[in-house]
């Protein structure tokens, strides 16, 4: 149970009820995250924005790796919550359970190419406290692996949207929602 009192349908602005309607109608009932962003509508909508851009848009990177960086980013930061999300939503973007399974078990067991562990490594990096301390080397590494600026940049937002999704949702008490 969230920490804090979630708004339920009747509480949410028009716009917000208007995309809660066809969840409410397939599932039955609206996730606790849906419900804490439905808090405030423009937060709502950049997350959602996020989202939507990062995970769900066809862009530089594969679904898979993204997936991969939205579980391990979760992982590290103890969001189980998330961590259960991105496993299902892992599935439903074409990733086998034997895929997702390697992630869990971290970079190293993960059957990809290793241009694509650099990556998940400095992702990993880039997730912590420290982070300043990336050097133009440690991107340079991976611009040489393979990857070109945009990329690369785009992998860093979409740990930095983890970083921000993980801390709601860690902070606010979301449940497990799998």
């Amino acid at each position: 149970m969230a920490h804090i009192t979630l708004p339920e349908f009747d509480d949410m602005t028009p716009k917000i009820q208007d995309l809660a309607k066809p969840i409410l109608k397939k599932r039955g009932t609206l996730n606790e995250t849906f419900r804490l962003l439905a808090l405030r509508e423009d937060i709502f909508f950049a997350t959602d924005n996020m989202a939507q851009t990062y995970l769900l848009s066809e862009t530089g990177l594969p679904f898979s790796t993204k997936e991969r960086i939205a579980l391990l980013v979760s992982m590290e930061n103890s969001c189980k919550m998330c961590v259960n999300a991105h496993k299902s939503l892992a599935k439903r973007l074409g990733m086998s359970e034997e895929q997702i399974e390697q992630v869990a078990g971290g970079i190293d067991k993960i059957e990809c190419e290793e241009g694509e562990k650099l990556l998940l490594k400095f992702c990993l990096r880039a997730s912590q406290k420290d982070s300043y301390k990336i050097l133009k080397s440690d991107i340079d590494a991976v611009k040489n692996a393979g990857y070109s600026d945009t990329q690369i940049f785009e992998a860093v937002a979409i740990t930095s949207y983890f970083l921000y999704i993980n801390t709601i949702s860690n902070v606010f008490g979301l449940e497990d929602e799998a």
